[in-house]
């Protein structure tokens, strides 16, 4: 399966929300790195209603990514999101690398991107329940811009991923239930 990806780090970012923030050594070299963590709510309803929406492309459409996947976010499903306005969307097609729909603490996906893709790297979205009944949700990336006319944008590409991140953010907190704190 990686043959089709535009990126050797394949799976990563489940290594990287594992690990944490903290664990500076795993996250590739020469990639842009983000990792926004917020709550989002509490209680069990609050996790099952975030991770319902994670597994089902709710943060991506929340953000206004218009997303058309093969299903629910599984390993192999394939995704374009349209970024853009209007009719000017560009297609960014990722593929599903890793998903857990079954934790009882921690659940959520990782996709990476295929050619054509204006980014080489990885996305992870993640709600977690902690022991004190806390959720928060998470959203990690490792990314550099692709060859040929991408890399000339690079600057732009950084304040759009800024845009999107801070849209995920809004989208799961409301998703979440908004009772979220900052």
């Amino acid at each position: 399966m990686t043959e089709d990806f535009s990126y050797s780090q394949v799976g990563l970012s489940r290594s990287l929300v594992e690990a944490g923030p903290a664990s500076t050594e795993l996250w590739p070299q020469g990639y842009r790195r983000v990792f926004q963590r917020i709550e989002v709510g509490h209680g069990p309803e609050v996790f099952e209603r975030l991770s319902e929406s994670i597994l089902n492309w709710g943060i991506q459409r929340g953000a206004g990514l218009r997303p058309q996947a093969e299903g629910p976010a599984t390993v192999g499903n394939r995704v374009v999101c349209g970024f853009g306005w209007g009719p000017l969307r560009l297609p960014v097609p990722c593929r599903v690398v890793w998903s857990d729909a079954e934790d009882p603490r921690l659940r959520g996906f990782g996709y990476g991107t295929l050619p054509g893709h204006p980014a080489r790297g990885e996305e992870a979205f993640v709600a977690e329940l902690a022991d004190d009944s806390v959720v928060h949700f998470s959203v990690l990336a490792f990314s550099k811009p692709a060859p040929g006319i991408y890399t000339l944008g690079a600057p732009v590409s950084q304040l759009i991923q800024r845009v999107v991140t801070a849209r995920y953010l809004r989208a799961a907190r409301d998703l979440a239930g908004g009772k979220g704190m900052g």
